[in-house]
């Protein structure tokens, strides 16, 4: 059984995206103060919780548009 991701993190990490798309994950990690480490496993459990983000070839994260 994973490590269960923290649900106030997930929404912090979203709403950072949102507001500064094309952000990297190492900004993020500056920002809410948390090691990239955390950031980087958080994010796959973003899509678990139905929050969606896109990556680019440069490991740029940007919100999710359909």
């Amino acid at each position: 059984m994973g490590r269960q991701t923290d649900q106030q993190r997930l929404e912090q990490i979203n709403d950072y995206v949102a507001q500064h798309p094309g952000v990297r994950p190492a900004e993020i990690a500056r920002e809410l103060s948390v090691p990239r480490s955390a950031v980087m496993r958080a994010l796959p459990g973003l899509e678990d919780v139905g929050l969606l983000l896109s990556e680019d070839p440069h490991g740029r994260l940007w919100p999710f548009r359909r």
